[in-house]
């Protein structure tokens, strides 16, 4: 099953529970728009080469779009419009005045030059201007792009309005209008979720064994919060494979060695594992934070945490939903563990709108105080309803949007 299938089969199970207007829950099944473009650049070697990009908007009832540009190999319409999906139910479920977008190239930066890639988002920008802006469009870094990658795409779109617009983007450098706390937040988001999760089944985070699939910025921040929690990270990974130490890693000389190496590969007093190994290890939390798709019926029955911590979009699909709630997991979605990013983006827009900045400690107590009181809401409901946390995250963040819509009728 494609991830977009995975995603509308979600949605379809959701909106049944919800018993959603059928004019309403066709409407919302559907991106409002998708914009396919072609991106020519001149290579390095003089050489031109045509990327194809993409820019889905899913649902704009209750403000401007919102969501990350990806930069990767697999970037494809199908994987762009399940992820503005996605955002949809993040930003209404956190209750943000935005809709839900995404967007991507099809490259593989790895590959590329920094120049190269300066010209790709130059390019790019300029392809999807018109759909972009502070009220109507926001783009924020996603995998493989980042504070850079937002500058470019800020400085391009300003030059083509004539004037500095600091609010087009959001994620980038703070002397660019970046707000503090944006470059952790979502990682952050990461932890609070799982200290929350924690109290819910009677545990500390002290001497607790967590499991990350991942080591990029999301995973990487998280596993440094929780390590100096005193939690044991036994196992991280990134896209070549992971390593396992029952006893914990070291993370704090781990984010060391990864920096000076440019890998985790070869770090000291650990075992090999695979990805796949990695979500079947012997520990008390699991934070799948790389790619969609990662636990599935095939490998759910054999997961031995009891907490997972959604880090990525869409790691754990649709049956193996259904399996793990079986086996009592306390699972905390995607929609809400990783939601930390576009909350401190709603942050960083509004200071860009007022051109007036918040502290650092303004901003992560604005953080945690919105993440844990949705937890307790998404969480009270699943109880009241006895439907798992993701099943009710959803229809939260449908809901909202639906009832928006009913508000605000049809044009014309």
């Amino acid at each position: 099953m494609s991830f977009l299938m995975s995603v509308l089969k979600q949605y379809d199970l959701v909106t049944e529970k919800l018993k959603l207007d059928d004019g309403i829950r066709e409407r919302l099944r559907y991106p409002k728009r998708s914009l396919i473009v072609s991106i020519p650049i001149r290579m390095d070697t003089g050489k031109m080469k045509v990327f194809m990009g993409y820019r889905v908007q899913h649902d704009v009832t209750l403000g401007p779009s919102k969501g990350g540009i990806r930069y990767h190999p697999n970037v494809n319409l199908e994987e762009v419009s399940a992820l503005a999906m996605l955002m949809s139910w993040k930003c209404a479920l956190m209750e943000l005045p935005y809709g839900g977008a995404k967007g991507g190239v099809c490259c593989n930066p790895r590959e590329m030059s920094e120049k190269e890639i300066e010209c790709l988002t130059r390019r790019f920008t300029t392809e999807i201007i018109w759909a972009i802006g502070p009220q109507q469009d926001i783009p924020a870094p996603d995998m493989n792009t980042n504070m850079q990658t937002m500058a470019w795409m800020m400085d391009t779109y300003s030059m083509q309005k004539g004037n500095t617009v600091l609010g087009v983007v959001t994620g980038k450098p703070l002397v660019l209008g970046g707000s503090l706390g944006r470059e952790e937040g979502t990682g952050r988001g990461v932890y609070y979720m799982v200290e929350e999760s924690v109290q819910v089944i009677g545990k500390e985070l002290k001497g607790l064994k967590v499991a990350i699939q991942g080591f990029g910025n999301v995973a990487s921040t998280a596993a440094r919060l929780l390590f100096e929690k005193g939690c044991k990270v036994v196992a991280v990974s990134n896209s070549k494979g992971g390593i396992y130490n029952q006893n914990g890693i070291n993370v704090k000389n781990l984010l060391h060695y990864a920096k000076e190496n440019k890998t985790i590969s070869g770090f000291p007093d650990v075992d090999t594992i695979t990805n796949e190994d990695l979500l079947t290890v012997d520990c008390d939390v699991l934070i799948p934070a790389a790619i969609e798709g990662q636990i599935t019926k095939f490998n759910a029955a054999d997961i031995k945490a009891k907490i997972i911590v959604e880090g990525a979009n869409g790691p754990t699909t649709p049956e193996a939903d259904a399996i793990l709630t079986s086996r009592d997991v306390f699972l905390v979605p995607d929609i809400l563990a990783n939601s930390g990013g576009v909350v401190i983006s709603y942050f960083e827009w509004v200071q860009d709108l007022q051109f007036y900045f918040w502290t650092e400690n303004e901003v992560l107590n604005r953080l945690k105080n919105i993440m844990t009181n949705v937890f307790n809401r998404v969480l009270l409901l699943s109880q009241e309803r006895k439907v798992d946390m993701r099943t009710t995250a959803w229809m939260l963040g449908i809901n909202r949007v639906s009832e928006a819509q009913k508000a605000r009728g049809l044009f014309p």
